[in-house]
């Protein structure tokens, strides 16, 4: 069933990475990674087939906002879901990222159920 559901994750921070890579790939999930919103974007050129992205908030130059308004105004890959991934975890956090087009928002530390239940949601 999850076969053919690959994940983009986009985070400046290895650690991050590490855990939710290890964590997705054991349920099943392929997953793509990278450090910048640059980086994600050129991935997504070239690959229009990810089930869902794992955007951080927080990335140096690209900040997450800016990359999922970007990534909302690019036709080819406008309606892949995006969850917002921050250490921000103030209510007005939450809705300035649903605001920039983020389809669901977890916060750091990540809780692993919640993120899967809001994977599942989207896919």
């Amino acid at each position: 069933m999850l076969m053919n559901k690959k994940i983009l994750i986009v985070d400046d921070d290895p650690r991050n990475i590490f855990a939710l890579k290890l964590t997705l790939k054991a349920r099943g999930y392929a997953v793509e990674t990278c450090t910048m919103a640059q980086e994600a974007f050129d991935i997504l050129k070239s690959e229009y087939d990810f089930s869902v992205i794992l955007m951080d908030m927080m990335m140096p130059e690209i900040d997450g906002y800016e990359a999922v308004r970007i990534i909302r105004n690019t036709p080819e890959i406008k309606d892949i879901p995006i969850i917002a991934v921050t250490a921000q975890a103030m209510p007005e956090d939450r809705q300035k990222c649903i605001e920039v087009g983020a389809n669901d928002y977890i916060s750091k530390p990540i809780d692993v159920d919640l993120l899967l239940t809001a994977i599942e949601k989207l896919i």
